[in-house]
């Protein structure tokens, strides 16, 4: 095991809480994970700088215990050869959106989710960790934020994305593995992400640093836990183990759906948002994951009123249900109790 990150090294429980963005990791969940001796993190991803920097005073209003967050690195689509497989999604969506009473969102090709105003939000605002998904930041990003105190944490899933994270000399590197629920982390949005778990990561990147790695992807019991650590992990990351948790932001429709014994399968789609994540399988991933173009985050725009309408109406079939390997293993139950229980 390896820990130079002071952050991770500090830890009474090697867990990590993922971000999970869309309201699942909450100022109460991140706090919860925290003060159960693990490290929670916050999910900027979709957020405004203003709700960040709200959920940031609120975590640190809830807890002393050091805390992270997760920001999306903006991914630039390309508009000129991407725009017709975008607009024909729109118009293949046209029926459900009509049935569910609203319309595909509008898309916007240049979102950069608020990326700069988040990189000096974080700055300003201090938390433990900050981490990075979807690709690496810039050399100045990364000096600010160390310049701040803030431990930096890369996330990738192949040894080839490690290589370039590591080149940026990290606090701790994120090893996600195929078996994650939601998004993967790719670099490179338009890539198939790499089949392989988070020990063949740790087993083959683990023994040419002595970089912190932190596991994730599947972990679900006291077990996995061990075997990561016992691979070389100085911690792991959880996000769908945490899912039901009582401090959880999912919601009601989320939470009936990971419980629906109709729905049994897990599968990686592009459908709901352009990228590949891992979620189970419904009937808006059958009509709609063939045809959905890897232009993120603008097929994220398409889709959201439409699943968010699919939420609000209790319809399990036509919302993400984001999950990992094992999400039947959920637990409707405190955090602290649920990282009881994963710690070996």
């Amino acid at each position: 095991m390896k820990v130079t990150s002071p952050v991770l090294g500090s830890l009474t429980v090697p867990i990590v809480g993922a971000p999970m963005a869309g309201g699942v990791s909450n100022p109460l969940l991140a706090a919860a994970v925290s003060d159960a001796g693990g490290l929670g993190m916050l999910a900027a991803g979709y957020r405004t700088p203003e709700q960040l920097a709200a959920d940031l005073v609120h975590t640190r209003d809830l807890t002393t215990a050091p805390f992270g967050v997760n920001l999306f690195v903006p991914a630039r689509p390309d508009r000129d050869r991407l725009a017709p497989s975008v607009e024909a999604f729109r118009e293949e969506l046209a029926p459900l959106a009509d049935r569910l009473g609203v319309e595909p969102g509008p898309v916007s090709w240049g979102d950069t989710d608020h990326w700069a105003d988040k990189v000096l939000l974080v700055e300003t605002l201090a938390p433990a960790v900050v981490s990075c998904t979807f690709g690496l930041p810039d050399v100045e990003a990364v000096a600010r934020w160390r310049a701040a105190g803030i431990e930096v944490h890369l996330t990738a899933t192949s040894p080839e994305e490690a290589a370039a994270a590591l080149a940026l000399e990290p606090d701790a590197l994120v090893l996600q593995g195929h078996e994650a629920g939601g998004h993967r982390a790719t670099h490179d949005a338009a890539a198939e992400p790499v089949l392989i778990d988070h020990l063949g990561l740790l087993e083959t990147i683990a023994p040419g640093t002595d970089v912190a790695l932190v596991a994730a992807g599947g972990v679900m019991t006291s077990g996995d836990v061990r075997r990561a650590l016992d691979a070389g992990a100085a911690a792991v990351q959880v996000g769908t183990a945490l899912l039901l948790a009582t401090e959880s932001g999912a919601g009601r429709t989320y939470r009936s759906a990971l419980r629906d014994p109709g729905l049994t399968e897990r599968v990686t789609t592009r459908a709901f948002t352009g990228r590949v994540a891992g979620a189970v399988r419904n009937d808006f991933v059958d009509r709609h994951g063939p045809a959905a173009p890897h232009a993120f985050p603008v097929v994220d725009q398409l889709t959201k009123p439409l699943r968010r309408a699919a939420a609000e109406a209790g319809d399990v079939q036509n919302i993400h249900i984001w999950a990992g390997s094992g999400w039947r293993a959920c637990q409707d139950a405190p955090a602290a109790e649920i990282l009881q229980g994963l710690t070996p």
